[in-house]
C-alpha cells in the first residue's frame, strides 16, 4: 500500500505537510542540542569549596594543637607557630593552609554572581594562604615574607565583603551595600583587635583564631546567598531563522490532507 498525491496516481510521495513537520522536528532537535543556561550563578562545587575553607582551617589547628607540647598555648601563640619550624607535626597546619588557599581559588572561579573585584580579591586571599604555608616561620622570630603574606591575607579577607556587595536586584539583604558595610565594620574591628594583640598581647592566639574563622566563613555565606537569591533561568528562545513560518504553522495545525490509496 502506497500513498500518492492527488492527480498523480500510483506515484510515491510524502503526505502533505510532512516536509514542514520534518523541518520543525529538525528545529526542535537543534534547540535541544544547545547548552542549557545555568539555573543559578553559583554552582554547587563553588559553595562546597567555600564551605570547606573554615572547616579545614579549624580542623587543622585543632588537630595540630593536640600534638604540641604542654608549653604551647593556643590562647597566646599563633597558628603560624603550628606551621612553622618550631611546631610539632607542622605538616598538619601547613597542609590545612594550602587546602584553604586552594578552596579560595576554586570558590573565586565559581562566584559568577559576584563582581570581578570580589573574585580577584578572593584569589589574592587564596594566594596569601598558600604563601603563608610555603614561607613558614623559623624556630625563633619571623621572616619578612611570612609577615607580608600574613598581612596581605588578613587585610584582603577583612575588606572582601565590601567588594561582594550587590546593588542590582535581586540581592539578599546580607549582600546589600548596607549589609556588607556592617559586616566589613565587624571584620575591621576583629582585625584591629588582632593588631592590638600582636603588641605583646596575652590573647594573640585567641584573637587570630576567632578572626580568621569568622572571616573565612564569609565567602561560604556569600556563595550560598547568591545561589539562593538568583532566579532560575529560562530556556533560551529560538533564533528567528529557526522559528516556524506562518504557512508551516497552518499546515501543521491540521490542514486536511487528501490521500488516495492504490492497490
Amino acid at each position: 500500500m502506497t500513498w500518492a498525491r492527488t492527480g498523480q496516481p500510483g506515484s510515491r510521495a510524502e503526505l502533505p505537510g510532512a516536509g514542514a513537520i520534518g523541518q520543525q522536528v529538525r528545529r526542535i532537535a537543534s534547540a535541544a542540542a544547545w547548552p542549557t543556561a545555568a539555573g543559578r550563578p553559583v554552582p554547587v562545587w563553588a559553595v562546597v569549596s567555600a564551605g570547606l575553607s573554615p572547616v579545614l582551617i579549624v580542623a587543622g589547628w585543632l588537630a595540630a594543637d593536640a600534638l604540641q607540647p604542654a608549653s604551647y598555648s593556643p590562647l597566646r601563640q599563633t597558628v603560624s607557630v603550628l606551621a612553622g619550624h618550631a611546631g610539632t607535626d607542622r605538616w598538619l597546619m601547613t597542609g590545612a593552609l594550602l587546602l584553604v588557599g586552594g578552596c579560595h581559588l576554586v570558590t573565586a572561579a565559581g562566584l559568577t554572581g559576584a563582581r570581578p573585584a570580589a573574585r580577584v580579591l578572593l584569589i589574592v586571599a587564596g594566594l596569601s594562604s598558600i604563601g603563608i604555608a610555603t614561607c613558614p616561620e623559623p624556630a625563633h622570630g619571623s621572616t619578612p615574607q611570612h609577615l607580608a603574606w600574613t598581612a596581605l591575607g588578613a587585610v584582603t579577607i577583612a575588606l572582601w565583603p565590601v567588594f561582594v556587595a550587590r546593588r542590582s536586584a535581586p540581592h539578599p539583604l546580607i549582600l546589600s551595600p548596607s549589609g556588607s558595610a556592617v559586616v566589613t565594620a565587624v571584620f575591621a574591628a576583629l582585625l584591629g583587635w588582632l593588631i592590638i594583640e600582636t603588641q605583646s598581647g596575652a590573647d594573640l592566639g585567641l584573637a587570630e583564631r576567632l578572626t580568621s574563622a569568622v572571616q573565612i566563613s564569609w565567602p561560604f555565606i556569600a556563595a550560598l546567598a547568591l545561589r539562593r537569591a538568583a532566579p532560575r533561568s529560562r530556556q533560551p528562545e529560538l533564533p528567528a531563522d529557526l522559528l516556524p513560518r506562518p504557512e508551516e504553522q497552518a499546515i501543521t495545525a491540521g490542514a486536511p490532507a487528501r490521500q488516495t490509496e492504490s492497490a
